[in-house]
């Protein structure tokens, strides 16, 4: 499995497995404590595994927690997913940097996205699941959302968008929701 920092995402990383593919299919490892160690993050910190399905054209994001904020995996593990984080640190070099990642269930990329950083997905594909390895126990208190659509995002959404939750369409600007997160 490698590492590979991500340059307009600091602290961000991509781990890409090395599935082994045969007449069967494939198999690969998606997660690995001492490869992580070795990229400088804790394994033992993470303490929540979740997954979520979506159809094609759903948009589940952008989504950020207060407070100490979360740090978390995320993992196509079926189908395939238009990825998005936004660095909303304001401490950060890469502040209101954005990034997108394909990630599918062919290739299995775990990015990892820092504490701080919003995070969305598109789904692509009819089902698309999603895997989640969280650093804290879910607090909805500290959940914030950002509008997906937001002008200062800028993000082009690869489908139109076909369902959402009542939560994200209710979603406050980005300029609201970065004075929650303050």
């Amino acid at each position: 499995m490698d590492v590979i920092q991500v340059p307009r995402i600091a602290g961000a990383l991509m781990f890409l497995p090395t599935p082994h593919v045969d007449e069967r299919g494939f198999f690969c490892r998606t997660f690995d404590r001492e490869i992580v160690r070795t990229a400088g993050l804790d394994p033992d910190a993470f303490q929540q595994d979740s997954v979520s399905r979506s159809r094609r054209g759903v948009v589940r994001g952008m989504h950020v927690r207060s407070g100490d904020g979360e740090a978390k995996l995320v993992r196509c593990s079926y189908g395939a997913v238009f990825d998005v984080v936004v660095d909303l640190r304001p401490d950060s070099p890469t502040y209101r940097n954005r990034e997108y990642f394909d990630l599918t269930g062919e290739n299995q990329v775990t990015v990892y996205v820092p504490a701080g950083c919003a995070h969305g997905f598109q789904a692509l594909t009819d089902p698309a699941d999603v895997s989640y390895r969280i650093d804290r126990a879910h607090d909805p208190s500290e959940d914030v959302s950002i509008v997906f659509d937001d002008p200062d995002l800028d993000i082009a959404w690869p489908l139109p968008v076909s369902l959402m939750s009542d939560r994200d369409k209710a979603a406050p600007s980005l300029a609201e929701a970065t004075r929650r997160l303050s």
